[in-house]
């Protein structure tokens, strides 16, 4: 399966990230403690902007304060090596001790501006009435904003947004899984003890590689910087690559891809159906898997196999026997065959002119991220400017491919996306802190993180980990399906719930 931006192979290993300033402690809303004299690009950040703003939701008036700022990062020398801006949304009457939800994208090499104006902050970038008019979006206030029942700080990773190294050169010491989860866990420490919250629950919240970020962080958290977190939200996360990343190789991994594929076509369709689509869940998981597993059908045994997948997937039947079952990238070309439309990955509903009709092979960017979700960016930064009073002359980097492609995943020497695994990480949370639950959301029809992933991991849990305290939702749409009004509100409720019964921690038997 071709994988676009979110998740590219390695560059050689980059050293850690180097050791980070430890906080000084002031009251909450208050800007940064004065930074030392900055260098390079650096230069161009400007003091931290508070502002005061108010929201209605639910016909409830939250008022709120509004910090676009940076957490200074410095070396053993004391020499400063980088800054990370962040956004932080705090209601004025909730107390230090109100819910405390640090969100973050993926990529890696995504900026915080898809969550951030595409669901939990108190704007939201609306896109038309048919949700893909990028040149034409506008910002409108966010009736389903988070700020309803947690304050919020939004995190741009090193690269990303305006979040920068004070030498070009050095970037790439944070291009790491584990540099990563150390620089955002000692940002997040910065904020904590630069604004007073301590008491407060604090959650995570990632989306994509985020989502496995998140997983990262959080064991980050608690063993280096003597934080526990309460809990986290996980949306379209990367968990397993072994079990992602090869879908067009072994049968296990095409098995849980399908059903993301059949959602895709329903859709299409306008023929969604949850029953419909448990058949083709346990199809999957039964005929698919085991006959994928084994030698290929030959004759009619071929025929009838074959026929089933491709009116499931809307595949043609003489392509999928092409592949024996495999379907891999083959939707994105041939899922509506001869229409002359391609299908996006992040959504396999979503069809999208093909700019290449003669080729067999998709050539062209995905009509979804690169699409009109780039909107993100010069929306944000143009709010940022004009209503958060951050004023800069830097670009913000809303989705950066180099970081990507130089991204060092661990596993020791060839490491790559294909070993990576929060799994681990999940279980030891679930384990070691027993008041920490987990909310794992997706779209249907995301094929670059496809929900079967999730639930494979879900469901081999052990039971005295997972009981009561992680849960899966799923949603009408792709890898952003919050772009969707519907299944953002929806998402939204299912969040508001998710932190309404955060369970207490229980003693050991």
């Amino acid at each position: 399966m071709r994988i676009r931006t979110l998740f590219l192979l390695t560059a050689l290993m980059a050293p850690l990230a180097p050791a980070l300033s430890q906080a000084q402690e002031t009251g909450e809303g208050q800007a940064n403690v004065e930074r030392s004299a900055r260098d390079g690009v650096l230069k161009l950040l400007p003091a931290d902007s508070v502002t005061e703003h108010a929201l209605t939701i639910g016909g409830r008036t939250i008022a709120y304060t509004a910090t676009a700022g940076t957490l200074d990062l410095f070396g053993q020398d004391g020499a400063q090596t980088g800054a990370i801006f962040y956004t932080a949304y705090v209601a004025k009457d909730g107390g230090r001790d109100r819910p405390l939800t640090f969100a973050f994208n993926g990529g890696p090499g995504a900026a915080s501006a898809f969550l951030h104006l595409g669901l939990v902050g108190p704007k939201v970038l609306d896109f038309g009435p048919q949700g893909r008019d990028g040149a034409n979006a506008k910002l409108v206030d966010n009736a389903q904003s988070w700020l309803d029942f947690t304050d919020l700080v939004l995190i741009d990773p090193i690269g990303t947004g305006w979040s920068r190294t004070a030498k070009a050169d050095n970037a790439s010491n944070y291009y790491s899984v584990d540099a990563d989860a150390q620089s955002i866990a000692k940002a997040i420490a910065l904020y904590i003890a630069h604004n007073n919250r301590s008491n407060s629950p604090k959650y995570l919240l990632g989306e994509s590689y985020g989502g496995f970020r998140a997983a990262k962080v959080a064991s980050a958290l608690q063993e280096s910087q003597g934080i526990i977190v309460a809990g986290a939200v996980m949306l379209s996360p990367l968990l397993e690559g072994q079990l992602m990343f090869n879908a067009d190789q072994f049968a296990l991994g095409a098995a849980l891809e399908l059903p993301s594929l059949a959602a895709a076509k329903l859709d299409r369709d306008n023929a969604f159906d949850e029953e419909k689509q448990r058949e083709a869940e346990t199809f999957a998981l039964g005929d698919y898997l085991t006959t994928l597993a084994g030698p290929p059908p030959t004759g009619a045994e071929a025929d009838a196999f074959y026929g089933r997948i491709s009116r499931l997937t809307g595949i043609p039947q003489d392509i999928v026997a092409r592949n024996r079952g495999f379907l891999g990238n083959s939707f994105v070309k041939h899922s509506d065959a001869g229409s002359g439309e391609v299908m996006s990955s992040y959504d396999a509903s979503f069809a999208a002119p093909d700019p290449y009709p003669e080729s067999d092979y998709d050539r062209g960017d995905d009509a979804i991220l690169d699409g009109f979700t780039r909107a993100y960016g010069g929306a944000f930064a143009d709010y940022a400017r004009n209503e958060l009073g951050f004023k800069t002359e830097m670009t913000y980097s809303l989705l950066d491919g180099d970081i990507s492609r130089r991204w060092e995943w661990g596993g020791g020497r060839g490491g790559s996306r294909f070993q990576a695994s929060a799994t681990d990480d999940v279980r030891q949370l679930l384990a070691s802190n027993t008041a920490f639950h987990l909310l794992i959301a997706h779209g249907y029809s995301d094929v670059v993180t496809p929900y079967g992933v999730s639930r494979y991991v879900v469901d081999h849990l052990p039971p005295s980990l997972a009981g009561g305290r992680v849960g899966l939702e799923l949603y009408r749409g792709g890898h952003m399906f919050y772009t969707k009004a519907d299944q953002r509100a929806a998402f939204t409720a299912d969040a508001k719930a998710f932190y309404a019964a955060r369970p207490l921690a229980q003693p050991a038997d």
